[in-house]
């Protein structure tokens, strides 16, 4: 029987307990328990500010990436005291506001991250996302049907910033001003999608069962949605390149990056260099599209 490793760690004043850092969560990569916990904390100031204040969903891999998993919504019990929890729909959801509750939940194997889209005690939208989802699990085409709907977004006067899913898929992320509700953003999303599939009709389909989408990538505007979660900007993922959910340039969207490019042993580099792409684009005001939208209604 394999003998159980423990111990703690002392971050901003709480002990978070430690188990088998020598675990292997991402086998190809190499990245041991203990080495993931590392890069987290190197992530913190940036996976933190888009979970905190939310409803987080986690996915955990216990035995690492290949094992079983399992998505947590109730917080586990025992808790450690530092641990923020908030009550929504009878599941007493974990709030990920700090460093110590982040480790603590590396710790248990939670890889990935998803945060509700709406922060606790609100009912409004924090962002709007769009989600481009390929129909096979290597779609060449990805970073191509990026671009096509980030410059349809540029044509309707809005800024975005693609991200990698760190899966498959890509997520377009328009920063917006507070106030437009989750019916408004579905329905800019609905005219966009129909307008892109129209436009390139061998590239996207609106088609959300799979087996009839003929190979086209799904362009998902349902998803973003009260409830609903997307993967977390800077969130790793179970992929074996150890894949983080990435925010990019539309310059290197159009170079047709791989999302594996963009992983746990590189982005700390590349957010010393680049920072963070989100923070770059202010808050748009979709009031110019809604009232077209409503006069055609």
């Amino acid at each position: 029987m394999a003998r159980s490793i423990k111990g703690t760690i002392r971050i901003e004043g709480e002990e978070v307990t430690i188990t088998n850092p020598d675990k292997l969560l991402w086998p190809e990569a190499g990245i041991t328990k203990q080495q993931y916990l590392q890069r987290l904390a190197e992530l913190s100031p940036y996976l933190l500010r888009y979970c905190r204040n939310r409803f987080l969903t986690t996915i955990r891999y216990p035995g690492g990436i290949h094992s079983k998993f399992f998505y947590q919504k109730n917080a586990p019990e025992p808790l450690p005291d530092f641990v923020k929890t908030a009550q929504h729909e009878d599941i007493n959801y974990i709030v990920l506001d700090n460093l110590p509750t982040l480790l603590w939940l590396g710790n248990l194997a939670a890889i990935e991250f998803h945060p509700s889209l709406h922060y606790v005690g609100d009912i409004l939208p924090c962002e709007w996302m769009i989600d481009l989802d390929p129909s096979q699990d290597d779609e060449p085409r990805i970073m191509e049907a990026a671009a096509y709907v980030g410059d349809i977004l540029a044509s309707l006067g809005i800024s975005s910033v693609p991200k990698t899913s760190g899966a498959t898929g890509v997520q377009i992320i328009i920063p917006i001003e507070y106030g437009v509700t989750f019916d408004q953003l579905r329905s800019i999303g609905q005219f966009v999608a129909r307008y892109a599939t129209e436009k390139y009709p061998s590239f996207f389909t609106i088609e959300r069962l799979k087996k009839d989408r003929e190979g086209k990538i799904y362009f998902d505007y349902l998803q973003h949605y009260s409830g609903k979660t997307l993967a977390a900007p800077y969130t790793p993922r179970a992929r074996q390149a150890a894949s983080v959910s990435t925010p990019l340039t539309w310059d290197e969207v159009r170079k047709n990056p791989h999302p594996s490019e963009f992983n746990l042993l590189n982005i700390g580099e590349r957010l010393q260099q680049r920072g963070d792409l989100l923070q770059e684009v202010k808050p748009q005001s979709l009031e110019l599209i809604l009232r077209h939208l409503q006069s055609k209604a």
